[in-house]
């Protein structure tokens, strides 16, 4: 074979290399893994997002009342602690939805609740008590209860489209208190706390 013939083909050889490479390069590099327990079903993720809600729910319990022992605002402490009664229902509600399921009532640490009530305990130590903080902990409370509101949103869905009537409307029922607690701790920031603490 002459050197030119060998050339070629090895010519033709690296553009191959080459070329199956470029497409390998082309490939998604952060395609995730799954777990080896992951959710392979709508039902199964639905179950995963609920005990996910339910730890957040427990540690809520926990929180709201170090929330409402550190505003200034009666008015926003009254809020909180109104809430604080709401929420002990929602804990007793999604009990209520795990049996409806056939479902172990358990929960499993929801990341997202554990970093926003971290966030939280960070405002009240960055804020001088008084309207400020008051300020504070009605910033990080919309925050969880945006979180809640998206969380029972998608859940009521799941839950309608797998044919779960009674628990869509329990989930939904509960979609409904978040979004008017979200609306009360509006309220108290735009006509009290934040008139206040702009003075």
């Amino acid at each position: 074979m002459k050197n030119s013939e060998k050339q070629g083909q090895t010519n033709a050889g690296q553009t191959k290399t080459s070329q199956t490479k470029a497409v390998k390069d082309t490939t998604p590099a952060n395609i995730v893994k799954p777990a080896s327990d992951a959710a392979a079903e709508l039902r199964e993720l639905f179950v995963d997002g609920l005990k996910d809600i339910y730890w957040a729910e427990n540690a809520l319990v926990g929180a709201l009342p170090k929330m409402a022992e550190n505003a200034s605002s009666a008015g926003l402490k009254g809020t909180i602690l109104e809430h604080l009664a709401v929420t002990k229902n929602q804990v007793a509600r999604l009990e209520e939805i795990f049996g409806v399921l056939g479902e172990k009532t358990e929960g499993k640490k929801c990341e997202a609740m554990a970093g926003l009530l971290k966030e939280g305990d960070n405002i009240l130590e960055e804020t001088v008590p008084g309207s400020v903080r008051d300020a504070g902990i009605i910033a990080a409370s919309q925050k969880i209860e945006h979180y809640e509101i998206a969380t029972y949103g998608t859940l009521a869905a799941f839950a309608k489209t797998l044919g779960e009537n009674d628990a869509a409307k329990l989930l939904t029922q509960t979609l409904a208190e978040e979004k008017e607690a979200d609306c009360l701790l509006n309220d108290v920031a735009l006509n009290i706390v934040n008139i206040v603490a702009a003075e």
